[in-house]
């Protein structure tokens, strides 16, 4: 995995957005201490959790284990928060101030926290942590959980490519958006793309990395670009930077135009409607990040919290397609992306997972250069 050299010294600026961020320290929790309850400070990189995808799904997991919802919060603050870490550079003094404050347990929501988190964590063994998206920090008190992107987008592939074979499509094009170049989004765009090949095995393909998670307009003006171009669907991976997708497909389905954007991480359908009842998200990858926070969150409660890996997959439940669309995703897709979601599950088929390998199945386009 490519590492991510961050400074070791705060900065004057760092130091002030510290104090900044800090108006969100934990708040002395109003129970008895026959009633202690767990304790966890979600960390997420500068989208927050209002990016409506991968920090949406951390936060969602730790108010479904509190009991609260998105709209009523009541123990923010005494039981759990979130900071937003808007530079990197900031990853490592807020993670020492977490630490600081004896939260029960820490999450760092995405792998461009790793290479910080692992060297806090080295620093701070009483504290737990529970880094999400990479499988290599080897210590007792940090719980590494990853998911199978791959086989979750193969199924988003395959509902585009049949959703483009029904209308007809003759010169089938799609694209794809990353955020930052990295192992895990290669593994979202490799499965899309073996899930789309599956059915339209002369389909074309145009890949972007905007090498940010916060720049939908990055997105959006590439999107608009291969919509023009004739790019029937654009899966992005990209946090917040992939709403600009979702919003140019609304603009151009608004127009009439068919085209379509795949969501992820989160059921993306409600940010892509454009009516009260049409959205231009024909699709969704779903990568239940929750369920790692549940998992960890459980874990602690319980007493079994321990240093290990996890994987989430289709067969643990941990990623999925959405089939929310049902005005534009017919029953009929619907059934064949299950049936195809089933053979994975049986091991009847294999979608690779690296490049390497996906390099070696029948069809791969050798000007993917995926990172």
């Amino acid at each position: 995995m490519r590492k991510i050299l961050l400074p070791r010294i705060m900065t004057a600026l760092t130091v002030s957005l510290l104090l900044f961020v800090s108006c969100s320290k934990k708040e002395t929790a109003q129970v008895s201490s026959s009633e202690k309850q767990i304790t966890v400070r979600l960390l997420t990189d500068a989208a927050g959790v209002d990016d409506k995808s991968f920090n949406a799904a951390a936060w969602r997991g730790i108010l479904q284990f509190y009991g609260d919802t998105w709209n009523s919060t009541p123990n923010r603050g005494a039981l759990y928060d979130v900071i937003a870490a808007q530079t990197q550079d900031m990853y490592i003094p807020i993670l020492m101030q977490t630490a600081d404050e004896t939260y029960d347990l820490v999450v760092a929501a995405g792998f461009d926290f790793a290479d910080a988190l692992g060297e806090v964590a080295e620093r701070t063994p009483d504290q737990n942590y529970l880094m999400v998206d990479v499988d290599w920090i080897d210590l007792p008190n940090v719980l590494n959980v990853v998911f199978a992107e791959h086989e979750g987008s193969y199924l988003v592939g395959v509902a585009a490519a049949l959703k483009a074979k029904a209308d007809g499509i003759t010169d089938p094009r799609f694209g794809f958006i990353g955020g930052i170049a990295d192992p895990t989004i290669t593994k979202f765009e490799i499965g899309y793309i073996q899930g789309v090949l599956s059915v339209l095995p002369n389909a074309r393909f145009v890949e972007y990395y905007a090498g940010d998670w916060g720049r939908p307009d990055l997105a959006k003006t590439q999107a608009k670009n291969w919509y023009d171009s004739g790019v029937y669907a654009i899966y992005s991976a990209a946090g917040g930077t992939g709403n600009g997708t979702i919003a140019q497909a609304k603009e151009y389905r608004l127009q009439g135009k068919n085209v379509w954007a795949i969501g992820v991480d989160s059921d993306q359908y409600e940010e892509g409607l454009y009516t009260n009842t049409d959205s231009a998200v024909l699709t969704s990858m779903i990568k239940r990040v929750e369920s790692a926070l549940l998992y960890a969150l459980t874990a602690m409660k319980n007493g079994t919290f321990k240093g290990e890996v996890i994987t989430l997959d289709l067969k643990t439940d941990g990623v999925d397609f959405a089939a929310t669309n049902t005005k534009e995703l017919p029953q009929d897709i619907v059934d064949r992306t299950n049936a195809e979601k089933a053979k994975i599950i049986a091991g009847t088929i294999k979608v690779a997972a690296t490049l390497d390998e996906a390099r070696a199945t029948p069809n791969f386009p050798p000007d993917i250069r995926a990172q």
